[in-house]
């Protein structure tokens, strides 16, 4: 900026501050005395050019479609083609999950996201005892590629994408998807979808693990590997940030801690001997969309531009779409209520306007019942209309970043940044990700977010509407789904049915096969597809790696 047109501008600041503002000030103060966002960014007054005065317009910004990507991946963004509106569905039995998929897609989506079961989740088989319970109840139940089948019967795989949130058992799920789509002969270049396979935030946050950091990293080296040699369209992992959100962090948090572990990955895969520019391009992200509007956006376009330069500078990668930052979005489950719950659609609502003004590839827009339980048709009905009201009725997909260049969306964004990479620079210091993650350092970062904020509530100094103010006693009931107990019962007698009619002799071999791949070191995606194949469960692949690995107990985090 013209260092005169600078001086002029802060002089007239001044004078400004002087008259009007101190005559408006004192007829009627200002509600508080310091303004912050939810994660505690300081928000200042007025935003003028002065607060982005050393903002270089082609270093920093750029177009649409180039280096930073700032302002988006794509030259012409929502323009060419809205962002994928994926629902994220799973409950009770394959059969029922492959009902709401029919339904979904009917309704206009346009990808199907996958949630699977506690019992999946952990790589217990539903006849586990640690099953017991929570068969079907926070997602669909699967124990074999019989489920698999069921689950996907009737949708064309080589048409939609499909997301699967599954991480320390991805290996398993990604291998049976491959195994049905083998079966009808689809081609394994026509699958799209991804995987979520971030493993290291379950460290971080969802706690959802089989084995230990280094060799769960080693699983995830070896889907790399396969991705690359056998699934050119799917992401084998998307890298999240939303749990870690959802766990509490910050936003910087969110983002640094999201960045650092895609750079962990990568880090594998050039480990591997992949080509990073083959496989980064197929690399995804996956963040949480929180209420502050402007501080969720301003995330989007750093996490964009960090990553571009992360890609460049610290990898040297040279193709292009290996700077690019893909992501999906989920509204912010954290932030839905259980008081008022019909709230909960104008939050969802706002926090997705942010998300598309943030520039997201793909969106999750969460029901109002989702505090009780996992959603009922009219209320995913509901969720995705809000998506399409966003797109086809608001305007705002129709053109490029409409926020940018906004003097406090620019300087919120460069101000995330500077903490992010505070927080890199932190990682990098301790030896990486993964070492980070055996020293607690992000878990206890995490947890003195959330525990800050938490006083805030405690103080009124953050608002939730109806909960620490606004609050209205009065019943409000809303239909909840509820998930028959005959589930656990019937997944339990489909299991058994494999079991009974496979072969044996096949289960043990493979099964083998597998175990001495593991303890070699060798890449163990192929005995794995080889075992799912057999019909061995989810529960049997699993206990190959605690058997082989040993199972992850976590330190104590002070």
């Amino acid at each position: 900026m013209d260092p005169e047109a600078l001086a002029r501008l802060e002089a007239e600041r001044r004078r400004w501050e002087a008259t009007t503002l101190r005559e408006a000030l004192a007829a009627r103060p200002e509600r508080r005395e310091r303004f912050s966002t939810i994660s505690d960014v300081e928000v200042g007054r007025l935003y003028t050019p002065a607060d982005v005065a050393d903002l270089d317009y082609l270093r920093d910004l750029g177009f649409p479609g180039e280096y930073p990507f700032t302002r988006g991946i794509h030259p012409t963004m929502y323009r060419g083609r809205l962002w994928t509106m994926r629902q994220f569905a799973g409950f009770g039995t394959p059969e029922e999950s492959n009902r709401r998929f029919h339904y979904l897609l009917r309704l206009g989506q346009t990808g199907l996201s996958v949630a699977f079961d506690m019992p999946t989740l952990m790589g217990y088989d539903a006849d586990h005892p640690r099953a017991q319970g929570e068969v079907g109840r926070e997602g669909v139940a699967v124990s074999s590629l019989a489920d698999m089948e069921v689950l996907f019967e009737g949708i064309p795989l080589d048409e939609i994408t499909t997301s699967m949130t599954i991480n320390a058992p991805a290996n398993v799920l990604l291998a049976m998807y491959v195994a049905v789509a083998d079966r009808r002969g689809i081609p394994r270049e026509r699958l799209g979808g991804t995987t979520q396979t971030d493993i290291l935030k379950e460290f971080i946050a969802q706690k959802e693990w089989i084995v230990p950091p280094r060799a769960s990293m080693k699983l995830v080296q070896d889907m790399l590997v396969f991705g690359a040699r056998e699934l050119p369209r799917w992401n084998v992992i998307s890298i999240s940030g939303y749990h870690i959100r959802e766990a509490g962090a910050t936003a910087a948090q969110e983002l640094a801690f999201t960045l650092a572990d895609g750079i962990a990955y990568v880090q594998a895969g050039i480990d591997a001997g992949l080509d990073v520019d083959a496989f980064a391009p197929r690399l995804s992200f996956f963040f949480d969309c929180h209420i502050d509007f402007f501080e969720e956006i301003a995330k989007f376009r750093a996490a964009r531009r960090m990553w571009a330069r992360i890609m460049r500078e610290r990898f040297g990668a040279r193709n292009p779409r290996a700077w690019w930052l893909r992501f999906h979005t989920q509204t912010a489950g954290v932030s839905l209520t259980a008081q008022q719950p019909l709230n909960n659609i104008v939050r969802v609502a706002l926090q997705a306007l942010a998300a598309v003004l943030g520039g997201t590839q793909s969106l999750h827009t969460n029901s109002m019942d989702e505090t009780y339980a996992l959603p009922t048709e009219e209320a995913v009905t509901v969720a995705l209309r809000t998506q399409q009201i966003i797109a086809y009725e608001t305007g705002v997909a129709d053109t490029v970043d409409p926020l940018g260049g906004a003097y406090y969306v620019e300087a919120l964004t460069r101000e995330l940044e500077r903490q992010a990479w505070a927080y890199i620079e932190r990682i990098d210091a301790l030896g990486g990700m993964v070492a980070a993650v055996e020293a607690g350092y992000p878990q206890r970062e995490i947890a003195e977010a959330a525990y800050r904020y938490q006083q805030q509530l405690e103080r009124g100094e953050k608002i939730i509407v109806g909960v620490n103010a606004f609050v209205d006693e009065t019943p409000r009931p809303i239909p909840i789904l509820r998930i028959d107990p005959e589930v656990e019962r019937r997944q339990v007698e489909r299991l058994r049915r494999v079991r009974a009619e496979r072969d044996p002799a096949r289960v043990a071999e493979a099964l083998h096969r597998l175990r001495e791949a593991a303890r070699r070191g060798d890449n163990t995606m192929y005995p794995i597809l080889d075992a799912v194949k057999a019909y061995a469960t989810v529960g049997e692949i699993c206990d190959v790696f605690r058997a082989v690995y040993g199972e992850y107990r976590e330190p104590a985090i002070i």
